[in-house]
This record gives C-alpha cells, structure tokens and sequence, in this order.
C-alpha cells in the first residue's frame, strides 16, 4: 500500500544490507513509475543522494552500476527534469573515483566511461568537473593505486573528449606522468595509451611534447614499459612525419628489436610489420613509375620531395647481415668517406658509420670525415664542394689508395632502372669524360672507382681471433652472420700475390683512363638530390664488379651459391627494418624470440609488401617462399588467407610468376591451409589470365574431398565460390566442370550444403539459359529432371521442388520457358507418396508459382494445370499438405519457413 516514494524511503533506511542493495537496483524502475510528476522524480535524486552516503562497499557498488542507466532516463525526459545529472548524479561518479574500495572505483570508472561513450556528459562538465578531479588524482601525492587507475581512466578518455581538452587539461599531467620516477605502474599505463593521446593531439604536439617522452620509456629500465612502447609503436608512428620515422624512429624501433628482455623483443617483431607498413606513401607505394611519362620538371619535384623524405639517419648502425652484396667482388676492406650539406644555412650533419660487410667479404665503412678533415675543407664544404675518399681499412694501414670523387647523382640516375651488367668501353669512357661540366652535374656520368683489396697478414690475424670469440654465441642469428662474412673474408684472403698484383694494376689502369685524379670538384646547391645509401652502395658493387670481370681471378666457383641471391637493398623503408623483418624466417627466432614469430611474419607481409611496392618484391621473394613451405600449418593458413590481396598488390605478371605454384602447393595442403584458399577462391582466379585460370577446371573437383568427411563447411563455402565462378568461365566450361560439382552437392548429407547448392545450381540455369545457343542450359534441366525429379529416394524428388522454387524466385528462367521445361515434371509430384514432398510442394505452387504475373494475367494451359494441382493437393489425407494448399501461411516465402518444415525429413 506504500507509494514509491514511501517504499523508497523504509528500504534505504533498513539496517539490512540487503534490503539497501535492493534500494539501489530498484532506482530506475522508481524513477519510472514517478516519471510524470518533477517533484517526485527530483525527490528520487535527492534519495539517491544520501544512499551515496551508504558506508557499505557493495551498496555503493550498486548504486554506480545504476547511474548510465539513470542518466540515459534524465536524458530522455530531460524537460521535465533539466540539469538533473549534472546536478545529482556527476558528482557521485566523479567522488567514486578516489573511493577507498576496490570494487567502488572500478565501478565508477567504468560508469564514467560509459557516460562519455553515450555523451551523456556536457562538455562544460567535462572541463570543469571530471578533469580537474583526474588532475589532482594524478598529483604525486595521490595514492599510488589511485594515481595509476586516474592515468589510464585519462588515457581512455581522451578519444571521447576531443584534441582541445586533452591538449589543454590532459596533456600537461600525461607528459609528467611519463617521467614518474616513482611508480613503475603509471609509466606503464602511460606507455600503453601512448598511441591513443598520439593520435588525439596530432602531429605538431605528438613531434614537439612527445616524441621526448616516448624515446625515455623505450629506454626504460623496467622491461613491461618496453614493452608497452612496442606495442603501440605503429600508433605513435602514424602521427609523425615522415622525416621522424625515417630518421628517429627507425633507430628507436632497432634498439627494441635488440632489447635484452625476450618478451620486449617478441612484441617489438610482432609491430615491426605494422610500423614498416606507415612508411607506405603515394611515391613509395605506387604500381609504378616511369621516368618517360612525366616532364623533367616534374620528375625534378618529385625526386627532391623523394629524397627529403628518406633522410638518412644520423649514427645508423647497419649489421653484417643488413645489406647483400654480389658475390663476384674481390675482397677489400675499405672505408668511404662522406659529407653531405643539407642547406646552406646549416651546420653539417655526420653521416654516421654505418657497417656495411659484404657477404663476399667486401667490409664498407661509411663514416663522416675526421674533425681535423672537416676544419681544414670547411672552406670547401662552405662553397658546396662535396668530397670522398677510399682508402683502406685500419689493418691495411701500410697501403694507401688513391683520392676519389663520389659519383654524382640526379634525378635521372636516381628513378631509371638498373642497366645490364656489361663490359664498358674505356676508349668510349674516356671520351665521354671529356665533357663533364662542373656547373651541371646531372651530367655527370656514373664514375665509381674501388679501393685496394688487399689484406695483410695482421688482418688475417685479427679475423682468426674475431671468429674465435664468436663461435660461443654462434646461436644467435646475428652473430652467425658475422661469424659467415668474417670467414668468407678469411678465405677469400688466401690469394697468391701475384693475383692481388693483378688486380691492383689493373685497377690503376682504369683510374689513369678515366682520368679520375684530374676531375674538379662539382659544386652542387642544397636542392640537389643527395646520394641515398642503398644507391652508393648499389654503385661501388657494380664498379668493382667490373674490375674483377676484368681481372684474371677466377674466384666465381667458391662464391657460386651466392649467386642466386638476389640484392634486397630498397629505398622505401630504412634498410635495417627490412632486414629485421626478413630475419623472422631464420629458425633460430623461433627459439630466442617467439615460437610464433614466423606467423606474425606471414600475418603482416601484404603490408610490407604493398609498402615497398610491386618495384621492390624481390626482396620478399625468398622469405615468401621460406614461408610458404614453414612447417607450421598455422604459417601457411595465414598465408592462404591473405595470397589474393597480395596478387592485387603484385599484378598478373608477378603472380603468375611467383604466387600461382605457391597457390597450386595451398591447393593439395591440410584442410586447415586449403580454406584459405577456397574462401577467396574467385578473387584470386580472376586476376589471372583465361588461359590460366581454365587450368583450374580441373582441380576443382578435389575440393569435394577433404581430411574429414564431417567437415561440411568446407563444401558449403566451395558452392559459395562456385556461384562466383561463374561469371569467370563460358557456358561450355560451366557445363562440363562446374556441373557436375554442383549436382553432387546438391545430394550433400548435409542440409545446409543443399540449401546453397540449390542457390548454384538456379544461377547455373540462368546463365546456360541465356548462352546462345541456350542448348547447355537445356541439357542441364534434362539431368535435373531425370536425376532429382525423377530419383528414387524422396529426398531426391523434394531437392528438385527446392530447386524449382529457387528458380522461380529468383527469375532465373523467364515463366514461359519455366512452364515447358520444368512445371510438368513439377505437378506430377503432387501424386507422390512421401508427404514432406507434396507439403514442399504445395508451398512453392502457393506461395511462389501462383505471386508470379504470368499465372495471374494468363489464361493459359499452364495456369489451369496448376490450379488443377493445387485443389487436387486441397484434397489431400495429409493435414499439413491441406493447411499450405488452402491458405496463405503467414510466412509468404519458402526461403523463410520451407527449411524448418524440411529439416525434420532429412
């Protein structure tokens, strides 16, 4: 007999706790039965008010999973009671965040996220309620649990709240919570959302705020802050420019690759797909380039645009293992000198050393010039002049190689594709030299001249003791790679005198014809393209190349499986990312990083790939290949899933090359590999050429057997495909090879198979219908009638009404050819003797025949034959054949309710 109000009120104030919970689950539906009169309803808020008092933990647990409910209730009647959330409830959420209990701030939290979500929260009361809240949680005399829960309650929030308050109120606090000395946890937390504020803010906050705070907690000293910086490093990526994640980022990421915690290494290589893919732009990632089709000044643009966005890092550290080299260069341990000038109002940058060892044993060191080089050519460096020199390695001190100037490098040299190798002609080399003009150096031809290959025996020495330290760690991947150059170096240096004779001459020779000594120096201004790494060293291999082809070494037979490797150096993504990647493969990650870590390879290699462009496959080629033929059916299914998006990204003639005998090996692989391929059977077959696509006729019928014979989604998901096929083959081909793959399907144990099959075998009809001449199409309804119309199981004869029923539908044949070619054997089974027939029947005659305006407008045989059918069906001893031949059921489509009615008869 209480009123809601006066049941509210004897609840609260009980001593049972019990009774209090109830009080407070009860809120709502209190709230609604009072919802018309405003001073009720106020009187409820002001209830729920003092029940915020409740010194039990569970009752205010409670009473926070209540409040988005009621806040989505004050919001809907908001006329009737304005501010009534603001006023009452807010307060609650927001006082509940510092809650003594546990249980008490997790449930406020996830009550405030809630009301963001559902913007239920005015911006006013953002700035002015809930964030100063979060600010002095966070203060460093918070409650370290406290503190933590308000960072990541920040973090979270920011997405809802927009870039102005974050980057006003959020910002400040996130960037000194980051450099928390303190507690481990917040860091933590920070570096986890670190993505999230990144893409919020943008990129000029992101580069200025950051960026400083990001490349501390990657150096932090507890490993699951790292970790967390891994994670999120694509996040972070994308909302850089591409100058930053070139030249600051990369090095950044590499540092994490070589983490000593195992789990930050592990999630470092599971983002380094990911973060390589944010290198992706229109130039890089394009089908294509051709210098031909576009002016000079356009290829000018786009060269310089080029090379500012692939800057090369400073101190970048390139392994053994990060650039191949041919294996034809004589061996030689030399360093290559360089300075480069940015623009003319700023300092000179180093280059950095970068350690290029070269498989063949070729040690390159590109270093920045000493400091007393630099002091005693600034005048030069100041007029532009660019200076390189090649000389010997610090073991082959005794010997010294003569002064040289580094090849020029334009716009032309830097997009044409590579020549041929090829003897050059020195007589035609030398007349072309006579015209080099100092003021026009895209002129300039390609000049390179090697250093000294000689190697004392004090650098032998020195090799022997390297590969003796190593050898304990020769498990590591990396180590082994340099264990690999070192020792082809200390082999290859066994040559007799006379040979290392040889070749010096001959080099000497070459550099007194190109007349190098005499060239002066070029001067160049800060908009000239800069020389990339990848492109200098692409050079000096082909100049020693020719050198050695020249030579009388007859070193090729102990270099000879090197050969087939193809170079894997590329200008898109710095190269020491990609070579990181390409490591994934190496069986020795499995054990040091992750035992998954070829399928995290597998899983991000079309984003790779679509990075570098179809230009740059060769460098994925092999580890495509190592992946496809891994161990681990799990790394093949990944690759499955995904080889149709990579055929789009290569084009026809790559895939036909490279991914259609890895597609033909998928095709004969477990189950579990073969529904990758079957899912995405049609985007992948019609992207190759009709010759090449009919080869798969064949193969098509090994779809129906599998591993296990209860696995019938796979033969669900081929009638799927095979509907797509269709668009993809002629009539002729679809009635020799798809056909009889239908029909067998149609006859599957499994009924949700027959249901897609009839849906096949329908859209067949329609297309032999309409083939001229439509003959296939007869001969198809021929072997339906005698197969399924006339089979001697029932359930034969009701597949026929089914695909009767679908045809009609779906307009697959045009009514009158229906009428001759199916509907008399259709009628027939109305004397059949299985009863789920005829109600199948009954239903198509009712339900689909009879809605169709040639039965209804026409006066026709055809009609009075059907309308003999259904009374004779009217009159029918079975019930269920009378309900659907008399009246409209309430479903009007067999598609709806024939399966529910027929499954029971299977």
């Amino acid at each position: 007999m209480l009123t809601p109000l006066g049941r509210l009120d004897k609840y609260a104030a009980s001593e049972n706790v019990y009774n209090r919970q109830m009080v407070a689950r009860s809120l709502l539906d209190t709230l609604r039965e009072v919802c018309d009169d405003e001073r009720d309803c106020i009187a409820v808020l002001e209830r729920i008010s003092r029940l915020a008092d409740d010194s039990e933990p569970t009752v205010r647990a409670e009473l926070m999973e209540q409040v988005p409910h009621i806040a989505l209730f004050c919001q809907e009647n908001r006329p009737s009671i304005p501010y009534a959330f603001s006023k009452y409830l807010l307060p609650i959420v927001v006082r509940y965040l510092a809650d003594q209990n546990n249980q008490v701030r997790k449930t406020s939290q996830a009550a405030l996220l809630a009301l963001l979500e559902q913007e239920l929260i005015e911006r006013f009361d953002v700035e002015t309620k809930v964030c100063p809240v979060l600010i002095e949680l966070t203060a460093p005399d918070s409650n370290d649990d406290v503190k933590t829960e308000a960072v990541a309650i920040m973090c979270k929030m920011a997405p809802m709240v927009g870039k102005d308050i974050t980057e006003r109120l959020i910002l400040p606090r996130f960037c000194e919570m980051c450099c928390d000395c303190r507690m481990f946890h917040v860091r933590k937390v920070c570096a986890a959302n670190f993505g999230d504020i990144c893409s919020v803010v943008g990129q000029q906050a992101t580069e200025e705020m950051l960026l400083p705070r990001f490349f501390q907690l990657c150096s932090d000293n507890v490993w699951g802050v790292r970790k967390a910086c891994a994670e999120c490093f694509m996040a972070v990526s994308c909302a850089t420019c591409q100058e930053i994640r070139r030249t600051k980022l990369s090095a950044l990421f590499i540092n994490l690759i070589s983490d000593p915690s195992r789990w930050v290494r592990q999630a470092a290589f599971q983002s380094l797909g990911p973060f390589i893919s944010t290198f992706a732009n229109p130039s890089s990632s394009g089908q294509y380039f051709k210098e031909e089709n576009k002016s000079s000044e356009d290829t000018s643009v786009e060269d310089k645009n080029r090379i500012r966005d692939q800057e090369v890092p400073e101190d970048a550290q390139i392994r053994p293992e990060d650039i191949s080299s041919d294996p034809n260069i004589s061996n030689s341990s030399v360093n290559l000198e360089n300075t480069m000038e940015e623009h003319a109002d700023t300092t000179r940058k180093p280059l950095g050393e970068i350690n290029v060892p070269m498989d063949s044993s070729l040690l390159c060191t590109l270093s920045s010039d000493s400091h007393q080089e630099a002091a005693s050519n600034e005048n030069d460096k100041k007029s532009g002049n660019y200076k390189s020199t090649l000389r010997p390695e610090v073991g082959a001190s005794s010997q010294h190689s003569a002064l040289l100037d580094q090849e020029l490098y334009n716009s032309f040299h830097f997009w044409r594709t590579p020549l041929p190798e090829i003897d050059l002609d020195i007589e035609l080399e030398q007349g072309s030299g006579n015209a080099l003009n100092p003021e026009r150096p895209e002129e300039t031809p390609e000049i390179t001249i090697p250093g000294s290959s000689n190697i004392t025996m004090a650098t032998r020495k020195e090799l022997e003791e390297m590969i003796e330290n190593l050898e304990p760690h020769i498990d590591d991947p990396d180590v082994r790679a340099q264990v690999d150059v070192l020792s082809a170096a200390l082999r290859a240096s066994s040559l007799d005198a006379r040979e290392e004779a040889s070749d010096a001459e001959k080099k000497s020779d070459v550099q007194d014809d190109l007349g190098i000594n005499e060239l002066p120096n070029c001067k160049i201004n800060h908009d000239a393209s800069v020389p990339l790494i990848s492109d200098a060293v692409e050079n000096m291999e082909t100049a020693l190349r020719y050198i050695h082809n020249d030579s009388d070494l007859s070193t090729s037979s102990s270099f000879s499986p090197d050969e087939e490797r193809r170079s894997k150096v590329q200008d898109v993504v710095p190269q020491a990312l990609l070579d990181q990647y390409l490591s994934m493969t190496d069986p020795s990650r499995a054990q040091t990083v992750d035992t998954e870590i070829a399928k995290h390879c597998a899983y991000s290699l079309p984003g790779v790939a679509l990075t570098l462009g179809r230009q740059n496959w060769h460098c994925l080629r092999e580890t495509y290949e190592t992946l496809a033929s891994d161990m681990q059916w799990k790394v093949r299914r990944t690759l499955a899933f995904s080889i149709h998006e990579l055929a789009v990204i290569l084009g026809d003639q790559l895939t036909a090359a490279d991914l259609v005998p890895i597609f033909n090996g998928f095709l004969k692989d477990l189950d579990e590999v073969r529904i990758g391929v079957l899912k995405h059977l049609h985007d992948f077959l019609k992207l190759l050429h009709i010759d090449k696509r009919r080869e798969y006729l064949y193969q098509l019928q090994e779809f129906l057997v599998t591993d296990n014979s209860r696995n019938w989604r796979f033969r669900a998901e081929l009638a799927e495909q095979l509907i797509l096929l269709l668009e993809l083959y002629s009539p002729r081909d679809v009635y020799d090879y798809l056909r009889p793959i239908a029909l067998n399907l149609c006859a599957d144990k499994v009924s949700s198979v027959r249901w897609i099959s009839y849906k096949l075998v329908s859209e067949m009809v329609k297309k032999l219908h309409m083939a001229t001449p439509p003959t296939f199409g007869v001969d198809l309804i021929h072997e339906l009638v005698e197969n399924f119309g006339r089979c001697p199981k029932w359930s034969g004869r009701q597949a026929f009404v089914f695909v009767c029923q679908t045809v009609i539908e779906d307009d697959c044949l045009p009514m009158d050819q229906f009428a001759v070619h199916l509907m008399p054997h259709l009628l027939t089974l109305a004397n059949d003797r299985v009863p789920n027939v005829r109600v199948l029947l009954a239903k198509t005659l009712r339900q689909s025949l009879l809605e169709k305006d040639y039965f209804l407008t026409s006066a026709s045989c055809h009609q009075e034959a059907v309308e003999q059918t259904i009374m004779a069906l009217q009159m029918d001893r079975d019930s269920d054949v009378k309900y659907f031949a008399s009246i409209h059921p309430a479903s009007t489509k067999i598609s709806e309710d024939a399966m529910s009615t027929a499954s029971s008869t299977y």
